[in-house]
């Protein structure tokens, strides 16, 4: 199967990495610091040539967030954000705009929904899958059979901690891309990725023929450069809302582009 023919979110991908060797992921919480924010910070994201968004439900446990996302999840819940407002963002973001979406969020939310009703709302709205770091691959697969009917691809997530053979299983069951977390923890801490970054994707793309996006830790264009002919995909998490905050919108946009044009 040629490149041009894949299917789903691996295929939008491949295609966009014909044209440059690394792509630049993103993320957001929606509603934090507010839905006008979040739409600025898409359009700032889509100038600056992102490829790929996680829009987060915010959840009241973020267990795989640090200080910072557990903050945008607290204030944006209190804010009143719920699923409509979260949809409605997503759908009018996918019309609008060049770059894939994803959803990020805890599987107590997608629970409550239930598998079928979420992932019908997803395709609905114009996303191409969906990432559930406390959902682990033996108890995902409801939600996994959900998600091929619609032609989602569920979002693996694979660690410097699992064996091979652990890896070979999530490997197995991939689709889309594959989440590579730099380092155990929480989200936020700066990775040094001297630090066995590479070996680790190494035995990731054994385990994986689907693109590998690196995330946890990954905040500057230095870090972006560094990734080239390492992993597919830069993910940027805490240090773009930490951009936002700091820098003001301008500065964001800036902040994005930079991290884009080591991508090239």
């Amino acid at each position: 199967m040629t490149v041009a023919q894949k299917p789903g979110l691996e295929g939008q991908l491949r295609r966009r990495l014909e044209k440059k060797p690394l792509l630049l992921m993103t993320h957001l919480v929606v509603g934090y610091p507010s839905l006008e924010a979040n739409w600025a910070m898409l359009e700032a994201m889509d100038a600056a040539g992102v490829d790929l968004v996680e829009l987060q439900m915010p959840f009241s446990e973020p267990i795989a967030d640090g200080p910072s996302f557990v903050k945008a999840n607290h204030d944006a819940i209190t804010a009143g954000t719920a699923w409509d407002a979260y949809f409605d963002l997503a759908a009018r973001a996918s019309e609008r705009f060049s770059f894939e979406i994803v959803f990020m969020g805890y599987y107590n939310s997608v629970f409550t929904m239930g598998a079928e009703r979420f992932c019908e709302r997803l395709s609905k709205a114009g996303m191409k899958g969906f990432i559930v770091p406390d959902l682990p691959l033996e108890e995902a697969a409801e939600l996994t059979a959900a998600a091929r009917r619609r032609e989602l691809d569920p979002i693996f997530i694979m660690t410097p901690a699992n064996s091979p053979a652990r890896l070979a299983e999530i490997g197995n069951h991939a689709s889309g891309l594959v989440y590579c977390a730099a380092r155990k923890g929480v989200t936020g801490r700066k990775t040094d990725l001297s630090e066995g970054v590479a070996g680790f994707l190494e035995r990731c793309r054994t385990a994986t023929s689907v693109p590998l996006g690196l995330g946890f830790g990954i905040r500057t264009a230095d870090d972006v450069r560094e990734l080239r002919g390492l992993a597919d995909i830069a993910i940027i998490g805490t240090a773009g809302l930490d951009a936002w905050e700091q820098l003001g919108a301008d500065g964001y946009l800036q902040y994005l582009t930079d991290l884009v044009a080591e991508t090239a």
